[in-house]
């Protein structure tokens, strides 16, 4: 799988796992304190996030990193 393929798959598992903790983008921008646009680029796969913002996610969204990066 090359890097973009997975950022896409990483930030559809991010936007599933948001939804089904039934929180809104503002809610989870807010949570990791970013803006709400960079959220939307993360869930589209439109960028190269950072481990900790990963990390900030996991914590913010109650899963662990397994949750997230395990996207075969």
């Amino acid at each position: 799988m090359d890097k973009e393929t997975a950022l896409i798959k990483i930030g559809l598992k991010i936007r599933e796992l948001r939804q089904e903790k039934k929180m809104s983008i503002t809610e989870l921008s807010d949570r990791l304190e970013i803006e709400y646009n960079n959220l939307i680029r993360i869930e589209k796969g439109r960028t190269n996030f950072t481990i900790g913002t990963l990390l900030k996610v996991c914590r913010a969204l109650d899963v662990n990193l397994v949750d997230i990066v395990n996207v075969e």
